[in-house]
C-alpha cells in the first residue's frame, strides 16, 4: 500500500464537473493499492497517517498531527501509484484489480474517519484534484507486510 501525502491550505476532487470532496486546513491523499494488500497494511498506514506529525507547533516546528490542528482528509484512489516505467509506457500490474481495490480503500476511509473527518474522490472514476500545497510538505509512506 502506498500514500503520497500532501500538507495543503485547501484541496478539491471533482468529477463530471461536480466537487466529490473538498477540504480546507488538512492533508490530501493519493492511495495505491498493490496485489498483496490485506486489511492489516490498511489498518497500519490509517493509524500512521492520523498520526504523523507534520503540522507545525507554536514554535514552527512540524509536531502536530491532522487530529492535533482539527484538520481534515481528502483521501483520492490512485492505482497509478503502482505503475512501472521500465520502458517508457507505465504497466500497472503490480496495482491491485479494482473491486478489491476498492473495498480496501473504502476500509481505509471508514478506519481513518475513526480519528478525523474525511472527504475522498471516486474510484475508478477521472478525477480533477485541485490544492494549496502548504509548505510544501508532502511524505510518501508505504507498507508491505510479508504474508
Amino acid at each position: 500500500m502506498k500514500l503520497v501525502i500532501q500538507r495543503v491550505t485547501n484541496a478539491s476532487v471533482e468529477v463530471e464537473g461536480e466537487i466529490t470532496g473538498q477540504i480546507e486546513e488538512g492533508l490530501m491523499v493519493l492511495v495505491g493499492f498493490g496485489q498483496t494488500d490485506t486489511e492489516k497494511e490498511v489498518e497500519y498506514l490509517a493509524r500512521k497517517l492520523t498520526k504523523l506529525r507534520i503540522f507545525p507547533d507554536e514554535e514552527g516546528r512540524m509536531n502536530l498531527s491532522v487530529k492535533d490542528i482539527g484538520g481534515k482528509l481528502l483521501l483520492v484512489p490512485q492505482f497509478t501509484l503502482y505503475g512501472k516505467t521500465k520502458k517508457n509506457r507505465p504497466s500497472f500490474h503490480k496495482a491491485l484489480a479494482g473491486e478489491e481495490a476498492t473495498k480496501l480503500f473504502d476500509y481505509f476511509v471508514e478506519k481513518c474517519s475513526e480519528d478525523v473527518p474525511c472527504e475522498t474522490g471516486v474510484f475508478g472514476a477521472s478525477m480533477k484534484v485541485s490544492l494549496l500545497n502548504n509548505g510544501p510538505v508532502t511524505i510518501l509512506l508505504e507498507k508491505e507486510f510479508e504474508e
